[in-house]
């Protein structure tokens, strides 16, 4: 297919806002920042955010990669995003969380897990502590299963299964999450310390394992319901996460 011809202002535009981060023999391209007002408990709260592509060519000619996007099949490579508060570069003390998508938790608002409260609940903390960002990450529907496989071990759970025994009846892996291409973007946007939200070790350790300082982690739990009591159960029994002190899913 032949490549568009860019209008002449489109590229003086945008030139300044991509930035190339090799992986391997592959590139990740990072588009930002751009101002995002977003609705955040009734009161509009002003993010920064950035988009990133996973891509199979390596160049620092972005008019080049610009010009190729109207023709590729955007579906096959990983787009993320990460919304970046206050002075995330150089501020102290940053909190990041690194988001799992949930089409069912975070779009519909459902109950069967607690993916939407966690990432809401993320942001306000981000606000309140004046510095953070949260990555959203786009190929980890189903802790990497992809949205329809989900949908079949929603099916399972309904029938007596848990989270876990529902992925491996599937023929998955419990977890099959990736932090590489966050951790890099991260790498690019900040290079201090950083505080994690989450309740899941494996998050932590892919962290110190890339060599980012870590200054420490705070939980995550709430919104706990009859509808996702055993899910958050299966995620402390099998999945290893970090019960927080006090919190107890048998009541």
């Amino acid at each position: 297919m032949e490549q568009i011809k860019l209008k002449s202002d489109v590229f003086s535009i945008l030139k300044d806002k991509i930035q190339l981060i090799q992986k391997n023999e592959r590139a990740i391209y990072l588009v930002g920042p751009i101002q995002l007002p977003v609705n955040l408990d009734g009161e509009t709260t002003v993010f920064q955010w950035y988009c990133w592509l996973n891509y199979d060519q390596i160049t620092e000619d972005y008019e080049e990669i610009i010009k190729k996007l109207a023709s590729s099949n955007l579906a096959d490579f990983q787009q993320s995003s990460v919304l970046v508060y206050g002075d995330f570069a150089n501020a102290e003390n940053a909190l990041i969380r690194m988001h799992s998508i949930c089409h069912t938790g975070d779009i519909f608002g459902s109950k069967r897990c607690d993916c939407g409260f966690q990432l809401k609940e993320s942001m306000k903390r981000i606000k309140e502590n004046g510095a953070g960002a949260l990555f959203y990450l786009s190929n980890h529907e189903g802790r990497g299963i992809g949205l329809f496989s989900k949908a079949m071990a929603y099916l399972l759970q309904e029938n007596g299964y848990d989270t876990v025994e529902a992925n491996e009846a599937l023929g998955f892996v419990n977890d099959s999450r990736d932090y590489d291409d966050a951790i890099l973007v991260l790498k690019k946007l900040r290079n201090k310390s950083v505080t994690l939200i989450t309740n899941n070790p494996k998050k932590l350790e892919a962290l110190e394992k890339a060599g980012l300082p870590v200054s420490g982690r705070t939980p995550l739990w709430g919104d706990v319901s009859e509808y996702n009591r055993k899910y958050l159960q299966t995620k402390v029994t099998k999945s290893g996460h970090l019960q927080a002190e006090g919190n107890c899913f048998n009541d």
